[in-house]
């Protein structure tokens, strides 16, 4: 992602996309129910107490919490439900743009004046007639208004679509803050928040055109609606692959290492003139989840991880015995299938500099013990909820003055800033190579082994074949290095770069058969 606007045209069409679909549902849904509630004063009570409750739950928590409820009735129904990507997207979205519309609608009817809708009954008018005719002309202001919020508040936080998967400018946003791309970051936050504005100017004409019952308002709205959407498609459409098969979809996780291994593996297929598209933004859990299910074809996990999370166990055993119980119950239980195990373990571990560690004699975990309650631990966003955590607390008993979640890059900024002493580490960190870092001893075992494996999507052993040629080739002092490239202030490289330095560094080229 070194070029912002290369990623642009087809992140932009498909948040403006989901956005569209999400607010048209959401306009869908609130009609009826707006049109049902001036009789109904019951119906108005429930219908907006429910919308606000769910108002108050952040967007990013909403889109999240369809992932598990969305696989419950999958499983519960038997039917093939995607849990990823557009359908929980669309579904939270929806829900978030309803308060407003609600409110608008429900405001607006509520705004009419009581004599003007008793005279039109006294004319002779019906109840179905004066709605239509007289309270709805009326209330079409207010209605706009609440339609331009909600139009607003759905393009602002379709941004987070990317975390289940959805592609959206997100991706940039997300992308760019791991690999400290500002201007990645810049040109999402830039794009959606034209979007919004464009929108809102749109929809403002409208609101305004009604207001003074004039069409040359209303109309320039329309069509400024016209020229965004002609403008996003076309320009999508000009720049989009044209390869007529599927691309290959490479899933990343939300740091580094996983963007330069993704790009690693791209560029081997596309030497084979394989199309692929690669994912950015998804959790462990649901990289995994969006494999089984082929939402994805390829994804880098580690064991541990997968140990943990999609075995469900929780024992600590050596690596000799958990990599072949892996590969057997993930083909078993999902079809996945471990194409290759890269050769770099990239361990969870805890780290300090190494001049605060010398200071108080710390080497090992242990020796954290009578230290720990003075200290500030800083973790990644998924430490402090991981079996692993637990194993430490199990093992050591640790305690801290303060423990705070950050991003992988902030995490080690906090630790640069003197916000932590102690920060959560991985044996393949670029900082490691870069910073004078020590890794505090694992001295109990706590912690289970952490080997980086290709993972195929069940039906994908095609691709199991291909990739079998990076089986071993990745030592980890290759992976520390390229991910410096990527993670460093200065002289940084982008994960193409990092990637193109790798595939050098260990005898992987475009000819490599």
């Amino acid at each position: 992602m070194s070029d912002p606007i290369a990623a642009l045209p087809s992140a932009m069409a498909a948040h403006l996309a989901v956005s569209a679909a999400a607010l048209g549902i959401g306009v869908l849904v609130a009609a009826p129910l707006v049109l049902a509630m001036p009789s109904r004063p019951w119906l108005r009570r429930s219908v907006m107490a429910v919308a606000s409750a769910v108002q108050t739950v952040p967007a990013l928590a909403l889109l999240a919490l369809f992932y598990p409820m969305l696989l419950l009735i999958g499983q519960t129904t038997g039917l093939k439900v995607p849990a990823l990507g557009l359908l929980p997207s669309l579904l939270a979205l929806t829900l978030y743009a309803l308060l407003p519309l609600l409110r608008g609608g429900a405001g607006g009817l509520a705004s009419v004046p009581d004599i003007v809708r008793d005279s039109a009954l006294a004319m002779g008018m019906t109840r179905r007639q004066v709605l239509f005719h007289i309270e709805l002309s009326l209330a079409a202001p207010v209605v706009m208004g609440g339609l331009r919020t909600a139009a607003v508040w759905t393009i602002g936080a379709a941004t987070l679509a990317t975390m289940v998967g959805q592609k959206s400018l997100g991706d940039l946003i997300f992308a760019g803050l791991q690999l400290q791309d500002w201007p990645l970051v810049l040109t999402g936050c830039i794009a959606s928040a034209g979007l919004a504005l464009t929108v809102d100017a749109a929809l403002g004409w409208c609101q305004q055109g009604m207001s003074e019952r004039r069409w040359a308002p209303a109309a320039r709205g329309i069509v400024l609606i016209g020229v965004l959407v002609a403008g996003v498609a076309g320009w999508w459409w000009h720049t989009r692959p044209t390869e007529t098969a599927r691309p290959v979809a490479i899933g990343v996780k939300t740091f580094s290492e996983q963007f330069i291994l993704a790009e690693l593996v791209a560029d081997r297929l596309r030497a084979d003139r394989i199309p692929v598209s690669v994912r950015t933004g998804l959790g462990s859990g649901i990289a995994f989840r969006s494999l089984a299910s082929g939402g994805i074809d390829i994804a880098i996990d580690y064991s541990g991880t997968l140990w943990t999370q999609a075995l469900g166990r929780s024992d600590i055993v050596p690596r000799a015995v958990m990599l072949p119980v892996l590969t057997r119950e993930l083909k078993r239980r999902y079809g996945v299938t471990v194409a290759a195990r890269l050769g770099f373990e990239n361990a969870y571990a805890l780290a300090m500099k190494r001049s605060e560690a010398e200071r108080l004699g710390i080497r090992s975990i242990s020796d954290l013990v009578a230290s720990g309650r003075s200290l500030r631990l800083a973790t990644d966003l998924e430490f402090q909820q991981r079996v692993e955590w637990a194993a430490l607390q199990k093992a050591y008993g640790l305690r801290f003055s303060g423990i705070n979640a950050y991003t992988p890059v902030l995490m080690m900024a906090a630790l640069n800033d003197g916000s932590a002493e102690v920060v959560t580490a991985y044996s393949s960190d670029g900082t490691i190579a870069g910073s004078d870092l020590v890794l505090l001893t694992d001295d109990r075992g706590a912690l289970p082994a952490y080997d980086a494996l290709l993972l195929v999507a069940p039906g994908r052993d095609d691709l199991a074949a291909k990739l079998k040629l990076f089986e071993g080739r990745i030592p980890v002092e290759a992976m520390r290095q390229a991910n410096w490239q990527a993670d460093r202030q200065t002289d940084k490289k982008s994960p193409e770069e990092a990637a193109a330095w790798l595939a050098a560094r260990i005898g992987i080229t475009r000819d490599t058969p």
